[in-house]
């Protein structure tokens, strides 16, 4: 058993680098639908339906925990296969909840009514299918007053970077963060909301400014998920090798990712 991690390409590679590195003792199966990524320009019954197919490839591996280290999965899918695909004894959990418990610094237990946080004007960078869904707003809303949030939909960033076109990819950030700030001129905290964009954060944070609190996802998520097997602790699963699974070409998969982490990783077919 293992701890599994999916995301429609590589960007949730920058998520399993951070969990690997705060739980080394446990086991992770990393899976990348990179045969139909990026996932962000799909309808929501197509994420649905992809997603659905590569988390029961990860409870066929033997994860019985697997985290959607996936924006888009996580806004389009998550709630729905919670409510009604998950089965008994499996767990699937989201990267929103790390984030907004760091924004609103509160947690996710803590169901008292909605109140005021520090950040007032939140910029929200993200793929289109996320900021269509609005259920960052939505369970923002659930714990936080006076926050406005303007969606940025960042379109061709998880492409290039799929593609390995880094010069593309820091040149499209650079041109959401402009159209961003022409609708929200001051923002005072900003969210990078797909697992992608930490491999460019450098970019995104130089074209916003010193002044403005950038929040993004791995270190978050991998201190929500150690705390969650603090308290779920046979969700862990046993020592063992962590291993990577693609729907893409698996040399071409691998060699992206070897270049992302700056470590050799070698993936295999799904």
């Amino acid at each position: 058993m293992a701890v599994g991690v999916f995301d429609s390409g590589l960007g949730g590679l920058t998520v399993l680098d951070a969990v690997t590195r705060a739980l080394p003792d446990v086991p992770f199966v990393y899976y990348g639908d990179n045969a139909n990524a990026p996932y962000g320009v799909r309808d929501s019954d197509d994420i649905y339906a992809l997603t659905t197919r590569g988390v029961e490839r990860l409870f066929d591996a033997g994860c019985d925990l697997v985290i959607l280290a996936c924006n888009t999965a996580s806004a389009a899918a998550l709630r729905r296969m919670q409510e009604s695909w998950v089965p008994p004894g499996k767990r699937v959990l989201g990267v929103f909840v790390p984030l907004i418990e760091s924004l609103t610094e509160r947690q996710w237990g803590d169901n008292s009514p909605p109140r005021e946080v520090r950040a007032k004007h939140v910029a929200l960078f993200a793929t289109p299918a996320t900021v269509r869904s609005r259920a960052f707003q939505r369970e923002l809303a659930f714990r936080a007053i006076g926050v406005d949030v303007e969606g940025q939909s960042c379109g061709g960033v998880v492409d290039a970077i799929e593609e390995g076109d880094m010069i593309l990819a820091e040149a499209l950030v650079r041109s959401h963060v402009d159209a961003l700030l022409r609708k929200m001129p001051e923002p005072d905290a900003a969210v990078l909301g797909c697992t992608h964009y930490p491999l460019v954060e450098d970019v995104f944070r130089a074209a916003l400014g010193p002044k403005v609190d950038v929040y993004s996802q791995p270190d978050l998520v991998a201190a929500s998920l150690a705390d969650y097997l603090g308290r779920r602790p046979e969700m862990a699963g046993a020592s063992g090798e962590t291993a990577f699974l693609t729907t893409g070409d698996s040399r071409r998969v691998s060699d992206q990712a070897t270049r992302f982490l700056r470590r050799k990783i070698a993936f295999v077919q799904a």
